[in-house]
């Protein structure tokens, strides 16, 4: 159907420019805010925008589904919205983009060792290949940007083993839960620790809020949260639906192309080097999704 390949390519491009832009705007968010002011505003405002559409859906959600879809909240949204904000106070946001293309394989991994789930040689490989470029890439970030400190990447790693437990416990426990339903009950359960993270943390305190640059700020915020957080979510969902996982999942390799256009756009170092762990990421990512392709394709 031409129409709907249209509109599945057309939703892939577009995710890819949004979630590809999500980085430089976290960038750019810390200029005026904390990073745990940065994480508390992007779920508050997030939730904000996510339960207008969705708040209707929680009383199809049983006892049983809520201890999942809280561990679901916690790992695929709180704690990530966190670990990326102060990730970025050192590691320029280009390397973030692409060290985040480790979740496919951080999937596998999960999948394996927690829910025994199991792996051919080739999803092995690829594993390995993507471990391979991610070391490659830090060390030679460390070594073109000496100023900063590339440890924090170990926090964005953190956050890939996070998205990918978050993956296998949807697929596992709340296969039948519909998409929506399980973006907003995440955010009913992560709002208040949010909201008690800008209150303790000062986030809105007079001084912090008067600051000059906390509107600027706010604003790429509130962009991150509309359009990256609960826009996207809606579109991504649809992608799933019409088409396959393995097509929607392919959003992983068009995403660090943007985050490098807008990082060298704003004067961050990527050399060949660089290039070239970052294709042994990628390369990874698609071989250890090579059974499913095949799958696909049947």
């Amino acid at each position: 159907m031409p129409n709907q390949n249209l509109k599945k390519w057309s939703l892939l491009i577009v995710l890819s420019l949004i979630w590809g832009s999500s980085f430089i705007l976290i960038k750019k968010g810390l200029v005026g805010l904390s990073p745990l002011q940065l994480g508390g505003f992007r779920i508050v405002i997030s939730a904000l925008f996510i339960f207008i559409p969705g708040y209707n859906s929680l009383k199809n959600i049983t006892k049983k589904e809520w201890k999942w879809l809280a561990l679901s909240g916690f790992l695929g949204t709180f704690f990530p919205s966190f670990l990326f904000a102060f990730a970025e106070t050192e590691v320029d946001s280009t390397i973030a983009s692409i060290l985040n293309s480790l979740v496919p394989l951080n999937t596998i991994i999960i999948g394996l060792v927690i829910f025994n789930i199991k792996s051919n040689r080739v999803q092995t490989f690829g594993v390995l290949l993507g471990f391979l470029g991610a070391v490659l890439l830090i060390l030679e970030g460390a070594e073109l940007n000496p100023r900063q400190n590339y440890w924090f990447a170990g926090l964005i790693i953190l956050a890939t083993l996070m998205y990918a437990a978050n993956v296998n416990i949807i697929k596992k426990h709340l296969q039948n839960v519909r998409p929506l339903s399980i973006a907003t009950a995440n955010f009913v359960v992560i709002l208040f620790p949010a909201i008690l993270v800008l209150l303790f943390s000062e986030g809105l305190s007079a001084t912090a809020l008067g600051n000059d640059t906390f509107l600027p700020a706010l604003g790429c915020v509130v962009l991150l949260s509309l359009f990256g957080t609960a826009m996207a979510k809606v579109m991504f969902n649809r992608l799933i639906q019409i088409s396959t996982p393995v097509f929607a999942s392919s959003v992983t390799y068009l995403m660090p192309i943007v985050a490098l256009f807008w990082g060298v756009l704003d004067g961050e170092v990527f050399d060949l080097f660089q290039g070239f762990a970052a294709l042994l990421i990628l390369v990874g990512v698609y071989l250890a999704n090579k059974k499913s392709i095949k799958k696909d394709r049947m």
